[in-house]
């Protein structure tokens, strides 16, 4: 039976009471980026309480939307077929939240894992498909990530590594992608940092990850 059953039969009212509970979304949108272990999935979400964590796995599990599987003799957690399925709710959900993110309170962070999230829900691949193959270094706070764009092809991976163009931003990067601040103003302001590389092709960045405020 699903944590919460809201007594109607309804297709909209089935996937509420299989993902609608606190954290149960964060935690798949977590999985979508790859395979994690509980510590991993605990660390990317650090106001998870340690029951609540455990409960929803044991509620995702039965569900039949991830699964526990063994990974260099260590136990990870991943999305079975039918969970992978919820990669376009998701996407859709952060595409529809950016509208009303707003300025970010100072106690937000970013991790890895969400950031790799908002950049797949911002890539234009059609915009993407006409421009070079280009690899970025992106800094977001704690998070490194490195973002190669060839054609209308994404791959986000975390670390660092040689890059086209290199730079820092925090959670102001909503401004960039927005469209709210041109690139060269995100540089001038300090929104965003160039580290190394070609300052210009903030502009191609801005270009390829964008979605409407």
């Amino acid at each position: 039976m699903a944590a919460r059953d809201y007594g109607q039969y309804c297709g909209v009212t089935r996937a509420l009471e299989l993902v609608g509970e606190r954290w149960a979304l964060l935690i798949i949108r977590d999985l979508l980026v790859g395979p994690r272990r509980y510590g991993e999935l605990a660390a990317g979400l650090p106001r998870i309480p340690s029951n609540i964590l455990a409960a929803r796995l044991k509620e995702l599990q039965e569900a039949g939307i991830i699964r526990r599987a063994p990974r260099s003799r260590v136990i990870v957690y991943e999305l079975t077929p039918y969970g992978r399925e919820l990669e376009p709710v998701v996407l859709a959900l952060g595409t529809w939240g950016f509208k009303a993110m707003g300025d970010p309170r100072e106690e937000q962070i970013v991790t890895p894992d969400s950031m790799t999230m908002a950049l797949r829900t911002a890539f234009r691949p059609q915009i993407a498909a006409d421009l070079p193959t280009t690899v970025y270094g992106a800094h977001f706070g704690a998070a490194e990530l490195l973002i190669r764009v060839n054609g209308p092809t994404l791959d986000v991976a975390r670390g660092d590594g040689p890059a086209d163009l290199a730079f820092s931003a925090g959670p102001g990067i909503r401004r960039l992608i927005s469209g709210e601040l041109a690139p060269g103003a995100a540089i001038e302001t300090g929104v965003v940092e160039v580290l190394h590389g070609r300052g210009d092709l903030l502009g191609r960045f801005a270009d390829t990850f964008h979605l409407a405020a």
